[in-house]
């Protein structure tokens, strides 16, 4: 794929997953002031684009270790199963820190 191909899927990546944030019922200011809403609008935009990038990130990493790993193994199968095992180990602490994240990018809305 070329460059601007995947920055367009990334931009309709991107789009989806603020469809959900801005489809919600924007909070109601409770001094009245409307900067407070605009605020908090752009909060949950931020989030959401947050975590998505996170979610983004966390496929593109852990796609890597996949693919390194099953290019490893071909190369030596004698030693697949430790390969194997770093693998897990790995993709594991990824989606640890993933998950970490976007517990993160929840608490700011």
């Amino acid at each position: 794929m070329n460059k601007l191909m995947i920055f367009a899927l990334l931009l309709v990546t991107f789009a989806v997953l603020a469809a959900p944030a801005l489809a919600s019922e924007p909070a109601a200011p409770e001094s009245g002031n409307a900067a407070a809403a605009a605020a908090t609008s752009w909060r949950f935009l931020g989030a959401s684009f947050g975590a998505g990038l996170v979610i983004i990130g966390a496929g593109i990493g852990i796609g890597w270790i996949g693919s390194s790993a099953v290019g490893s193994m071909a190369r030596q199968p004698e030693v697949a199963g430790n390969i194997n095992t770093a693998m897990i180990i790995a993709a594991a602490l990824i989606e640890g820190v993933t998950f970490f994240a976007l517990i993160v990018c929840l608490m700011t809305t």
